[in-house]
């Protein structure tokens, strides 16, 4: 499939700042649109210029309030494509509902798949997205999916931060579904590994059962994919100095969903620093002294540039 004569950047009420980060990486501004919901709730989606022959991206992470924006996404999809855009790429940092990636008990659903049948059905020709929480996700698009990694900015940052004292430091898995990410991250940063046991009861709510590895004395990286209500993460923490005796724990993860009570979860635990990327706006009004954020616009503005220019973006992933 060829491009189309040039790039439009639209997006919807998730994220505004990255979209314009992103757009100005890219060097262009983000296009006239009004997206709006009628008084009974019907989103409404304006775009105010020609995007007819454009290779549109449409910037939107489905998250707080997921079905609100998720719709916003798709309605853009099929405006876009009724105005004879050339093509249309999907831009979603977050992807919300990732985590319905199978049928956990009876009666189950797939939530993870229907959202790709949405997007693909609303007119998408492709998705752009970070981390998702199962990579097997990329197979329930019929559509091509570019799934970036913000390992590579989180192991720029630790390597700066512990410049010269990496022999104390460890990576450490927060449960066993995070072990391959966690060894990919700790292979990059030249460090050793250690995992989280955890049992989980229910959602959202887990149990700290055995730490496998050694990790008394060290400064400890918790890396995982996202953080929701922060409870895992920061019983995981705890349970490294009070059980495991390791001397300071820091975390980060690509997504900050950080719902519930999260803020103050992090805020009463262990953690001395909590890294995320700009996936997902921070959208308390007190701000938490020990989250921080790394942007990952200029990783999407390069993606999306080469999806442009029909070049491999593969050097991304490395």
């Amino acid at each position: 499939m060829s491009h189309g004569k040039d790039i439009k950047i639209i997006c919807g009420n998730s994220n505004i700042p990255f979209a314009e980060s992103v757009c100005r990486y890219v060097g262009l501004r983000l296009c006239q649109t009004n997206v709006t919901a009628f008084s009974d709730g019907e989103i409404s989606v304006s775009l105010h210029e020609t995007v007819r022959g454009s290779d549109v991206f449409i910037i939107q992470s489905t998250c707080c309030p997921i079905n609100d924006h998720l719709m916003e996404m798709l309605i853009m999809v099929d405006a876009c494509k009724r105005a004879s855009a050339s093509r249309v790429t999907v831009v979603m940092p977050y992807f919300g509902y990732a985590r319905q990636d199978r049928k956990a008990k009876s009666r189950d659903p797939i939530s993870a798949k229907l959202v790709a049948n949405l997007i693909t059905s609303a007119g998408a020709d492709r998705v752009l997205t970070m981390d998702l929480h199962a990579a097997q996700i990329q197979g329930f698009f019929d559509i091509p999916v570019d799934n970036l990694i913000a390992s590579p900015l989180f192991v720029e940052y630790y390597l700066e931060k512990f410049k010269g004292n990496l022999e104390d430091v460890m990576v450490v898995s927060p449960d066993i579904g995070s072990v391959a990410r966690a060894r990919a991250f700790a292979m990059k940063m030249g460090l050793g590994l250690a995992i989280i046991d955890k049992r989980r009861e229910k959602a959202n709510q887990s149990e700290v059962v055995n730490i496998i590895g050694s990790v008394e004395g060290k400064n400890i990286i918790l890396f995982d994919d996202m953080v929701d209500t922060a409870g895992s993460l920061c019983g995981a923490a705890n349970a490294l100095v009070k059980l495991g005796g390791a001397k300071e724990v820091y975390a980060c993860a690509s997504h900050g969903v950080l719902s519930g009570k999260a803020i103050e979860l992090i805020t009463d635990c262990v953690i001395n620093e909590l890294i995320f990327t700009d996936t997902i706006p921070y959208r308390y009004a007190e701000p938490c002294s020990k989250i921080k954020y790394l942007t990952a616009a200029p990783l999407f503005a390069e993606a999306i540039r080469r999806i442009f220019e029909e070049v491999t973006i593969s050097t991304l992933f490395r």
